[in-house]
């Protein structure tokens, strides 16, 4: 039934409006939507979020190898790094490559690599590394007191998370992480201290140096593949009673981030990952 004026004629607008809205073929529309995911995937990697896969042991049972986790790559650019956060992070010079090198792809390889680098799929860089925030800029950080316990600012850490730790009975030695003790690290401006979960296997700060700030990736706030271990990475409780270091400013001091942070806004977008065969076949980005 055609609209017509109050003239009785047949308005031309509406009729260009009606024939505009045909759909397009299948075969049409399928490219434009793939193209139109692709770019979405690339501005979400490069700006919000991207998905990291584990390859070693050193934050287990936190993290197992082969975990996928989010990684909130905005959090940092309004706020610093709290303790007891899980980050990703390119490490410094001193730090050792974790991630055993690959055979040199062929062209098929390369550009497959390079798509995967583009929608955060790709293997794991061999500089970046997952680790959880200890010591904070400024802070004292040294193991042990009297019951074995890693101390923040004379405050001792009880550590829930630390399943096997280092043994308390090899003397400290800077130039690798076997033994539980270090002298007092006083962490520098401008950085942060880390440790593994695994004590007994983690190569972190106690023998690589303190990682600066602007090393920082991003937050990792979610395990999200297999699905048996979906769940949120919550700031543990230990470091709430955590004074301020003596050097520091009279300032408010930093808001303790709710485990819930980004979660709800990111679930669809994580359950699509989830679900997707190359997000469980892929290896997905860096984890040492």
């Amino acid at each position: 039934m055609q609209t017509l004026d109050e003239d009785g004629t047949v308005d031309p607008w509406r009729r260009r409006v009606r024939r505009g809205r045909r759909q397009m073929p299948l075969w049409q529309e399928l490219p434009l939507l793939l193209v139109v995911a692709f770019c979405l995937a690339v501005l979400i990697r490069t700006f919000l979020l991207q998905a990291f896969f584990i390859p070693s042991g050193s934050m287990e049972d936190t993290l197992l190898i082969g975990d996928r986790v989010l990684v909130n790559k905005v959090v940092y650019d309004v706020r610093d790094p709290v303790r007891g956060e899980v980050v990703v992070f390119r490490g410094t010079d001193r730090w050792a490559p974790q991630v055993d090198e690959q055979p040199e792809p062929g062209f098929a390889g390369k550009v497959a690599r390079t798509v995967g680098d583009l929608v955060g799929v790709s293997r794991p860089g061999e500089k970046d590394f997952i680790k959880r925030v200890i010591g904070l800029p400024g802070d004292r950080v040294k193991c042990c007191d009297s019951q074995g316990r890693v101390t923040v600012n004379g405050t001792p850490l009880d550590e829930p998370y630390v399943l096997r730790d280092s043994p308390l009975d090899l003397p400290p030695n800077p130039q690798e992480c076997r033994s539980r003790r270090f002298d007092e690290v006083v962490v520098p401006p401008g950085q942060i201290f880390v440790m593994g979960d695994h004590r007994e296997v983690s190569q972190d700060a106690r023998c690589q140096g303190p990682v600066p700030i602007d090393n920082v990736v991003g937050r990792a706030f979610m395990v999200v593949w297999p699905s048996s271990r979906w769940a949120a990475l919550s700031v543990p409780s230990t470091f709430d009673d955590v004074a301020a270091p003596a050097t520091a400013s009279s300032g408010a001091p930093p808001v303790r981030p709710s485990p819930q942070g980004g979660v709800l806004l990111i679930l669809p977008l994580a359950a699509a990952l989830r679900g997707s065969r190359a997000f469980r076949t892929v290896p997905s980005g860096p984890a040492t």
